[in-house]
C-alpha cells in the first residue's frame, strides 16, 4: 500500500503559492494556523495568507466565506490553495487592526468612544451578523478580536473556523431555500454545495449584506469538485481514525490582523471536538466553542441543541464593552463565568427561561440564591435608556427572546441624534503593537487571577444522577 505524502513543513516550500505571492512576514500563530503578510505579485496587493493545520476549521471557514463573499462586513476570501497532502492556505484581505484595539485605545482618551462612533461600529457588526444569520451561519466565536477593522474604518467579521451552517429540523436541503431567523427550535447542520475557487474580489459585485451564494454554472466542474471533496473528507476521516487524536481546546488563529500576534490566555478561544455527542461531521454540535467572556449561558450549561442565538448573546457582550470599555463578564473559568452572569441577571429558573432545567449541566452546578442581582443597568452607568435596552434585549437568558440582528438594524436608536458617524470619520488606531507597553490594556486587566473561581467554598453532594456542586 502506497504511503501518503508528508505534509509540507513550511508555506515557503509551496510552489503554487510562492509563484503568486511574496511572503513578507509571519504576523500571527496559533495551535491550528499561522498567518503571514504577503504581497500578490500580479498587482502588489497586500494580503494575509492563513495556513490552517486543522481540516475541519479550514473546511468551515472556506464554505462560510464563500457564502458570504458579497457582504461588505465580512472579510474577503480572495482564493485558497488546498491539496490532500498539504494544509489549506486561505488568501484573505489583510486588515491590520481590530475592535479590541479600538476599545483599548479609547480607554486612553478622555470621553472614550463617541456615541456616533459606537452606533457606526454597532451597525457594521449587525450588518455582518445579519448576513451570517440570513444564510443560517452561526459564527460561534464573536468577540472584538475577531472583528477586523480596515485603515478606512470598515469593520469585517473574521475567523470562521468554528462556524457552522445550520438548518431547521425538517428543512429540505435540496431546495436550498432561505430560512428566517426565528426561535431556537432545534437545528442540524446544513451540508453546503461543494467549494469552488473564489475569483479575485475586485471582480465581485457588492450586493450589500443580503447576499446569496452564487450558483455553480459549470455542472461538469461542480461534479468534479464534489468528487474531490468527498475523497478529501474520506481521507481525512481515515487519518483521524488512525491517529486517534483529540482536537484540544485551542481554536485557530484566524485573521490577517497583526494584533493577534500577542498571546493572551484569557481571550483565547476554546474548540473541543467531543468524542461523543460533540461537534462532529455527522452534524452534532458541541457546547465547548467560542471565547469564555462572550459565551452564551446555554453553552456554559453544556447545551448541544442551540442555534443562532448564541451569536446574539455575544453581540450583547460586545456592545456593552463598546459602551463601557470594559468586558461585561470577564470570567476566569466556566464556573466563574456563570457566577458573574447570575450575579448580574439573577438565578436561572424556569420562570425566566422555560425548560432551562433540561440543560445537561443545570442540575449538576447550582449557585446560592441571589436576592439582589446587580442588574445590567448598574453595569452600564451613564448610558442612555436606549443603549441599555439594546444590551438587555441581547443579554437575556431565554434564547428565543434575544433580538435578532435584523430587528436591531431597524431600531430607532440608530436613527436618533447623535446619528451614526460616516465610516470615514471613525477613529482607527494603528496596530496592537503600537500602544504604550506600560498600559495593561483591556484584555489584560484580569491577567494573573490564579484561582479558577472567586466564589470561595463550595459543597459537593451526591445525587441519583451523579453529583451536584453548590457555590456559596
Amino acid at each position: 500500500m502506497e504511503q501518503p505524502l508528508p505534509k509540507s513543513w513550511s508555506i515557503h516550500t509551496r510552489p503554487e503559492i510562492i509563484a503568486k505571492y511574496q511572503i513578507l512576514e509571519r504576523v500571527g500563530s496559533g495551535a491550528y494556523s499561522d498567518v503571514y503578510r504577503a504581497r500578490r505579485l500580479s498587482d502588489d496587493l497586500i494580503v494575509a495568507l492563513k495556513e490552517v493545520h486543522d481540516y475541519q476549521s479550514a473546511f468551515r471557514e472556506i464554505e462560510a466565506l464563500q457564502m458570504l463573499r458579497n457582504c461588505p462586513n465580512v472579510v474577503v476570501l480572495h482564493e485558497y490553495f488546498w491539496r490532500e497532502d498539504e494544509d489549506a492556505v486561505l488568501v484573505l484581505e489583510f486588515l491590520r487592526t481590530d475592535l479590541s484595539v479600538v476599545i483599548r485605545d479609547a480607554k486612553k482618551k478622555e470621553g472614550g468612544v463617541r456615541v456616533g462612533e459606537v452606533k457606526r461600529w454597532m451597525l457594521q457588526i449587525l450588518c455582518g451578523v445579519d448576513a451570517c444569520h440570513r444564510n443560517m451561519i452561526v459564527h460561534r466565536d464573536l468577540k472584538p478580536g475577531n472583528l477586523l477593522v480596515s485603515d478606512d474604518g470598515v469593520l469585517k467579521l473574521a475567523d470562521f473556523g468554528q462556524a457552522r451552517i445550520l438548518m431547521e429540523s425538517g428543512f429540505d436541503g435540496d431546495n436550498n431555500q432561505q430560512v428566517p431567523v426565528e426561535q431556537n427550535i432545534g437545528y442540524q447542520e446544513y451540508v453546503p454545495p461543494p467549494l469552488v475557487t473564489v475569483p479575485d474580489a475586485h471582480s465581485l459585485p457588492n450586493q450589500g449584506c443580503n447576499n446569496q451564494a452564487e450558483e455553480v454554472t459549470n455542472r461538469e466542474e461542480y461534479l468534479r469538485q464534489l468528487v474531490e471533496l468527498k475523497a478529501k473528507r474520506h481521507a481525512m476521516d481515515e487519518a483521524d481514525k488512525e491517529t486517534n487524536t483529540n482536537d484540544g481546546y485551542s481554536s485557530c488563529l484566524a485573521t490577517g490582523t497583526i494584533s493577534d500576534i500577542d498571546d493572551d490566555p484569557l481571550k483565547s478561544s476554546y474548540s473541543y471536538e467531543a468524542e461523543e455527542g460533540g461537534d462532529d461531521r455527522t452534524g452534532a454540535l458541541t457546547s465547548c466553542v467560542g471565547t469564555r467572556w462572550f459565551r452564551a449561558p446555554e453553552l456554559l450549561y453544556g447545551s448541544i441543541d442551540y442555534g443562532l442565538e448564541v451569536d446574539l448573546w455575544s453581540l450583547g457582550c460586545i456592545f456593552s464593552e463598546l459602551l463601557t470599555l470594559e468586558p461585561l463578564f470577564p470570567g476566569v473559568s466556566d464556573i466563574d463565568q456563570l457566577g458573574r452572569i447570575i450575579n448580574v441577571l439573577g438565578n436561572l429558573t424556569e420562570e425566566v427561561w422555560p425548560s432551562c432545567s433540561k440543560l445537561p449541566d443545570y442540575r449538576t452546578i447550582s449557585f446560592a440564591k441571589i436576592e439582589n442581582p446587580v442588574s445590567l443597568e448598574a453595569c452600564l452607568p451613564n448610558r442612555s435608556p436606549d443603549e441599555i435596552s439594546i444590551v438587555k434585549r441581547l443579554v437575556c437568558y431565554n434564547p428565543p427572546n434575544r433580538a435578532t440582528a435584523m430587528e436591531l438594524l431597524n431600531d430607532k436608536y440608530f436613527n436618533e441624534e447623535p446619528l451614526p458617524l460616516p465610516v470615514s470619520e471613525l477613529h482607527v488606531p494603528l496596530t496592537k503593537n503600537d500602544h504604550d507597553e506600560d498600559s495593561p490594556g483591556g484584555w489584560n486587566d484580569y491577567d494573573g487571577m490564579g484561582s479558577d473561581s472567586d466564589f470561595g467554598p463550595f459543597n459537593v453532594k451526591t445525587t441519583s444522577s451523579g453529583f451536584s456542586i453548590q457555590f456559596s
